[in-house]
């Protein structure tokens, strides 16, 4: 390919085109283990708790990934870092497959969450690099192979599981889905040549200026990170046993859930439209008001067809919150460092759903309901808004005496 390149091209087109394929196949690490998880403790004879753990250690993974692995795309390029991400992943399935005791199953999901990683955070940072005048618009598209991923990947692999056995689906995927990210790996690098190393090289400066110094911007970012994803876990994670505590059954629950990650799709592409027009700090602050608003509804409404209505709502508001992130980072600060930052805004935003899942639990057995856990979400959302508000204002004054 030729060393020219031209931002919002044709080109440019075909690399995220590129990238949301990645996205989609190598994300499929956040999503296997959920599935599995009953097979695996009746095959160890193990508690659900300790066969959980292989959760906890994919998510681990995935959050110090994003940040190592983002920090090796910044010096070494994106495809070096898809590469290292995809050879973890590879041999997480493959150990996982023939792993011959829990804590050996548990540990090589976090190689599966170091090789997820690597195509999210870093994948949406890179592709920032590739247009000026669509940015948002690509940023959200790549982030949407996660939850692609999501919509068929945990029926593949039941189905797999089911036909095959829990071990001989996890090598199957290691070996298959490795193998397909080799090939996409090497379509990218042919696609990019000579700007395979550092694609944000002779980057423009960045747009917004909030004068503040790029750590204490990052730290704020994460703090708001946290707040926003304790609030988005409520529903994601108990949602299945609140439907459940209400009586109308665990599969109305999933099919809820499923319901928010769909329109959670349809919010990610939106918000990027949204992003190219307002910027990335408005388009979070739209996002984060709304989804504290559909909190608030599930505390007013627990009938089955309300429930139905406001989880879709839900999973349309909130699914431009993370992508909007890595705009406002490439929208304020240099982008030599954006995939660092970027990895470690995700980091937080992961610290967040862990802690926001077990908060809610820990909230329900104190008190013996959600709305309690709601409201909690509801309180968390509003510091997400208030920090959102801050740099806002901070923005709008630099501009006044610029």
């Amino acid at each position: 390919m030729s060393a020219v390149f031209v931002p919002d091209s044709r080109a440019a087109w075909v690399r995220l085109l590129i990238a949301l394929v990645i996205g989609s196949i190598g994300s499929v690490g956040m999503w296997s283990v959920v599935v599995v998880i009953p097979v695996v403790q009746a095959d160890f004879s193990a508690t659900r708790g300790a066969a959980s753990l292989a959760f906890t250690c994919a998510m681990l993974g995935f959050g110090l990934g994003g940040v190592g692995i983002g920090k090796l795309s910044d010096r070494l390029g994106i495809v070096s870092a898809i590469a290292i991400g995809t050879a973890a992943m590879m041999l997480g399935y493959v150990g996982a497959g023939y792993s011959g005791a829990l804590w050996q199953f548990n540990l090589m999901h976090f190689l599966i969450g170091l090789g997820a990683a690597a195509t999210f955070g870093p994948l949406m940072t890179e592709a920032s690099h590739w247009f000026e005048r669509h940015r948002g618009l690509a940023v959200t598209i790549a982030a949407s192979g996660n939850y692609i991923a999501g919509t068929f990947w945990p029926t593949v692999v039941e189905r797999a599981v089911a036909y095959a056995g829990w071990r001989a689906t996890h090598v199957a995927l290691g070996l298959g889905c490795g193998l397909a990210m080799v090939l996409l790996v090497a379509l990218l690098r042919w696609q990019m040549g000579r700007a395979t190393a550092r694609s944000h090289a002779g980057a423009p400066p960045p747009r917004v200026d909030l004068n503040l110094g790029a750590n204490a911007l990052t730290v704020m970012l994460c703090i708001a990170a946290i707040a926003c994803c304790v609030a988005m876990a409520m529903p994601q994670v108990h949602i299945v046993a609140y439907c459940g505590d209400l009586g109308y059954g665990m599969a109305r629950g999933a099919e809820m859930l499923s319901l928010m990650l769909g329109f959670g799709i349809i919010s990610r592409i939106g918000s990027g439209f949204l992003a190219d027009r307002i910027g990335g700090l408005r388009t979070l602050l739209l996002g984060s008001v709304a989804q504290g608003v559909a909190l608030l509804f599930y505390l007013f409404f627990d009938s089955l067809a309300s429930l139905y209505v406001i989880s879709a709502m839900f999973g349309l508001f909130q699914g431009g919150i993370v992508p909007s992130y890595a705009i406002i980072v490439r929208e304020t600060m240099p982008a030599s460092q954006a995939a660092t930052r970027v990895g470690l805004v995700i980091f937080a935003s992961v610290i967040g759903m862990s802690f926001g899942g077990w908060v809610s639990g820990a909230i329900f057995d104190a008190t013996g309901s959600y709305a309690a856990a709601f409201l909690n979400g509801v309180g968390w959302n509003a510091l997400n808004i208030t920090i959102v508000v801050v740099l806002l204002l901070r923005a709008r004054r630099r501009l006044a005496f610029a």
